[in-house]
């Protein structure tokens, strides 16, 4: 990271591009990851540093080029900004960014994580009292060959394992996947299914003790998804389909629950009002990531506490990590006993 001059009661912001290795390509229905380009952000007094994180990512056309164009911008509103609420300083930024929420995340996780260390608090502390009780995270096993898939499990012993779906054998694939582990297994389509397959495939999933799916249809099917929620013998919980803020109610017509990704909505700030609103519509609330390092990952599982599942194995699939910060021993997150997020940027 760039340096930083200590000035009283005054803080700037900086950023860092990085390129994340994988340990093991990583596959989804509509493309392949060799290697991870993120952003961390720095918000710092020269004393006290909060780090957020925003990653490169083609299907939300977030690139390097504009995560930069968006901090460069606003940089000068950050800097210029006294300490005032997260809120706050969300409300200030939101209108400049267009359509960047990536941006807008990693500068909202930085500031949080930022107020919090500055007031000697857990970021979690803010919106929660008992941060024992957290959801296990699962860890995601992406599309490839089955004998590849069955060795990434036998690799990482897992209670709770997230499997990417999109090919043309997907109830066979499980079926062999469950000949190495008793594990409860997630199912992510990431907009591959139609609603008459995911409907036939349901109760099938159910037999393989599969706990939910997550977005089968493409995001704008909201017909199809009304008929899924009617017929299927599983919960289905949105993702692509609910993005920000103004997405979760209409989510609530066509699925049992919702993934909040705070890349998508524009960091933790909305992120507390979704899922404030999922709660009153009933909906089952959880919280996932994209393939990105410790600095996003620590900021993302201060929701915990709040949540019903959380995907929060980004950082585990890397081959090499840019931060420490949580940690995770068989899908229980374990916390840095620092305030803030707890993250510490490695030399």
């Amino acid at each position: 990271m760039i340096g930083f001059g200590a000035f009283f009661m005054s803080f700037t912001l900086s950023f860092q591009f990085y390129d994340l290795p994988l340990k093991h390509p990583f596959t989804i229905s509509r493309y392949t990851v060799h290697v991870q380009k993120t952003v961390v952000v720095c918000i710092s007094d020269g004393t006290i540093s909060g780090y957020g994180e925003a990653t490169a990512n083609p299907y939300y056309h977030s690139t390097q080029e504009r995560l930069q164009q968006t901090l460069s911008l606003l940089k000068p509103i950050v800097d210029a900004s006294e300490l005032i609420a997260p809120e706050d300083l969300w409300s200030k930024l939101h209108p400049l960014v267009g359509e960047d929420y990536f941006a807008l995340c990693a500068v909202d996780m930085a500031y949080w994580d930022y107020y919090a260390r500055k007031n000697q608090r857990t970021l979690r502390s803010y919106w929660s009292v008992d941060a024992a009780k957290t959801p296990l995270t699962s860890y995601t096993i992406g599309i490839d060959s089955t004998e590849v898939m069955q060795q990434k499990i036998l690799e990482q012993p897992w209670p709770i394992y997230k499997i990417k779906l999109g090919t043309a054998n997907d109830i066979a694939l499980i079926k062999s996947l469950r000949l190495v582990t008793d594990s409860i297994f997630r199912i992510d389509a990431n907009c591959a299914w139609t609603a008459e397959q995911t409907v036939a495939y349901a109760p099938i999933l159910k037999e393989l003790n599969v706990e939910f799916i997550e977005q089968p249809l493409k995001a704008e099917d909201t017909e199809g998804m009304k008929w899924v929620k009617q017929h299927a013998a599983l919960p289905v919980l949105a993702d692509e389909s609910c993005q920000r803020e103004d997405d979760v109610i209409l989510c609530s017509e066509g699925f049992h629950g919702i993934n909040i990704k705070l890349m998508k909505c524009g960091g933790i700030t909305p992120a507390l009002r979704m899922i404030s609103q999922a709660r009153k519509l009933g909906l089952k609330v959880m919280a996932g990531c994209m393939t990105e390092s410790t600095v996003g990952i620590s900021g993302l599982c201060q929701l915990a506490p709040l949540l019903d599942y959380i995907d929060a194995d980004g950082a585990l699939l890397l081959a090499r990590d840019v931060a420490d910060g949580v940690r995770f021993e068989a899908g229980q997150i374990c916390y840095a006993q620092t305030a803030g997020t707890g993250v510490q940027i490695k030399p």
